[in-house]
Formats: C-alpha cells, sequence, structure tokens
C-alpha cells in the first residue's frame, strides 16, 4: 500500500522524516490523531531492514497509541518516532539532541518518550533540544521508566481475563509462557514470580533470558519454541505481529495478555483466529496502557502523588467493561475495545467541531 494511501484509509494526520548529516540521525516521526490531545508516544531505536519496514512500524504504532489512549480515557493522541539504527553500537548524545530538535519543530504536537531500544538516560539528552519528552528520571522530575507501570497493567489484564475465564484472581501456580523480558517482560517475570505464577520464558537475546530465568525460577525456551510452551496464559512483550496464520495454531493457552504493540499482525483476521480457538485476547493496548497512564498524570497533568499517578485498577477496569461488552454482545474482544476506543474519538471530534 502507497504511504498517502494508508494515511487516507489509516487516518494518519502527519508523517515527519528528520535526518542530521552531522548526528547520522534518520527518523520517522508518525502523527496519527491529535483528535483528543497532543500526540504521545515512544521514541524506538531499531536496525530496521528497509525505510518501508520503519515507516510501516512508526504508522502502525502511532495508530495504537491513538487507541490506547482513548480506551484509557486520557486526553492525548497518538504518535510514534522511530530510529533507524542498532540500539546497541549506534547511541551517542548527538544522535538524541538531533532526534529533540526534530520533536521541536512539530510545536508540541507530537510528545516524545522512551519505548524499545531507547532508555530514561537517552530521553535526558533529548530533553536537551526539546521540552516535548516524557519518561525522564525522577531526579529530573520526570516519571522515570514507565516499564514497571506498564508491567503492573499488563498483569491488572491478565487478572481480569483469569477472572472471566475461572472465575477465580489468584496467580499462584499460574503457567504463564513470556516471550520477551526486556524492559516491560523481565518486571512482569519478577511480580508474576513473587505471586507464585509458574514462567517459561524467552527472548532474542539468550543471556538476558537466562538472567531473568534465574532470578524467577523459570524455565528457558528458545525464542521460536515459546508458542509450542503449553500454559495458562502466552504474555507477547516484544516485538509486533507475533500472533498470526504461522504462530496462533500452534498455542497451548487461554489467555493471550501481554505488554508488546501491534501482537496481531491483521487485526480483523488474527484476533477472529484467536476467538475462533477459545483464546481470550486482552487487546493489547488496553493491557499495555499503565505506562502510558502513569506518563500523563505524572508529566503531563504534573501530579506527583504516587496514588494519584498511577493506579493500576485503571487498567482493571477497562479491562472489565471490554470484556462485558464482548460477553454482552457477543463480538470479540479486540472488536470491543475498537468500539470503546473509536466511540471517545468520535465524540471528541464533534466537540471540537462544534467549538469552531
Amino acid at each position: 500500500m502507497e504511504i498517502f494511501e494508508r494515511m487516507v484509509t489509516r487516518d494518519h494526520e502527519e508523517l515527519v522524516f528528520a535526518r542530521d548529516r552531522d548526528a547520522g540521525l534518520r527518523a520517522i516521526i508518525s502523527v496519527h490523531s491529535t483528535v483528543l490531545g497532543p500526540a504521545l508516544g515512544g521514541l524506538r531505536m531499531w536496525p530496521y531492514a528497509s525505510e518501508a519496514e520503519a515507516i510501516y512500524d512508526a504508522m502502525r504504532l502511532a495508530e495504537a497509541m491513538t487507541y490506547k489512549a482513548a480506551a484509557a480515557n486520557l486526553k492525548l493522541g497518538g504518535g510514534k518516532a522511530v530510529i533507524i539504527g542498532d540500539p546497541r553500537t549506534d547511541k551517542t548524545p548527538e544522535l538524541f539532541r538531533a532526534m529533540g530538535r526534530a520533536v521541536e519543530k512539530l510545536g508540541g504536537r507530537y510528545i516524545t518518550a522512551e519505548d524499545i531500544g531507547t532508555s530514561v538516560e537517552d530521553m535526558a539528552y533529548v530533553r536537551e533540544t526539546t521540552s516535548c519528552v516524557t519518561g525522564t528520571s525522577r531526579a529530573e522530575g520526570g516519571s522515570g521508566d514507565p516499564s514497571p507501570t506498564t508491567a503492573a497493567g499488563v498483569e491488572e489484564a491478565l487478572v481480569a481475563c483469569l477472572e472471566a475465564v475461572d472465575g477465580a484472581m489468584s496467580l499462584s501456580g499460574l503457567r504463564v509462557a513470556v516471550q520477551g523480558v526486556g524492559h516491560v517482560g523481565s518486571v512482569l517475570c519478577r511480580n508474576l514470580a513473587a505471586k507464585g505464577a509458574k514462567l517459561t520464558v524467552s527472548d532474542i537475546h539468550p543471556e538476558r533470558a537466562k538472567q531473568v530465568a534465574e532470578e524467577c525460577g523459570a524455565t528457558v525456551v528458545e525464542a521460536g519454541e515459546i508458542y509450542d510452551v503449553a500454559a495458562d496464559v502466552f504474555a507477547p512483550c516484544a516485538l509486533g505481529f507475533v500472533l498470526n496464520d504461522e504462530t496462533i495454531p500452534r498455542l497451548k493457552c487461554r489467555i493471550v495478555a501481554g505488554g508488546a504493540n501491534n501482537q496481531l499482525q491483521d487485526v480483523e483476521r488474527h484476533g477472529a483466529m484467536l476467538e475462533s480457538r477459545g483464546i481470550l485476547y486482552a487487546p493489547d493496548y488496553v493491557g499495555n496502557a499503565g505506562g502510558l497512564i502513569n506518563i500523563y498524570y505524572r508529566d503531563i497533568l504534573g501530579r506527583p502523588c504516587e496514588t494519584e499517578a498511577w493506579s493500576p485498577t485503571g487498567v482493571y477496569e477497562t479491562m472489565k467493561q471490554v470484556l462485558e461488552t464482548a460477553r454482552e454482545r457477543k463480538i470479540p474482544t479486540y472488536r470491543a475495545a475498537h468500539e470503546l476506543a473509536t466511540s471517545r474519538i468520535e465524540a471528541a471530534r464533534h466537540d471540537n467541531a462544534a467549538r469552531t
């Protein structure tokens, strides 16, 4: 699909290409929607195989952020930025300063934050050249690493799904297969292990999987084998598009609930495949909204109180609402979540038009 065609069909507002010769920056900023508020979304750094892959990833991620903010009832739109490069070898302070300058040119329409391949420390360099950045360190007055609150939200979504399937909320003895043990996945593993869950983990970096397994008493499998693990819950916490024609038939679980964005390669097709297999799906942008909620309250609204900044029951209650709508209307959970988000976006669009 051509870029402009995708922008029209998926209702994207803006796509920006940023380059800085001296810093070696090659970046893409996608602003999907500012209907509810400024487009907030993380800055991902990844060695994309092609420019087309980077563009598509930025656009898909930005769109997911729109629905994440809307489902969580936040006054934020959806955006995302990607830097083409290897986060293990290509990072420099000037690279992120240059990225900050690119963000600043958007005049507040896009607010960035950390994501896969970037860190709180990287955001400190971004902040040197733009104020439109969140997720900086607590020492600098920011909300800090969003991973713990993202993981807490995933756990709450998982509990809501477990309650719907079993009528119980205990995690003791629950078998969970966690794909990806980076920022979010590792915290989720520690939280679940502390409550008695039995974990199997995988990661594209074997040493990272081994370390988390030793901390949590988990079993390690190769990255490609995690789909074949018999478990109550499959928790995708790595990259997107992992639920597809090839992987869904291999799943041996009752629930899918994880921290990754864009878990379904094709939302309609693969959401329906999970439904037909009797696997309850926690829509990703509902379950992984914890970090965004924390950033919104602490960095956007400036509320320093921890209890104000993050209530995990916010994700739990939203997930319960989605599950109840899906059950009452006999529709898949991904459709129920989409309807919740789009209804809030359209209501805001109507209000905005009325004010102008």
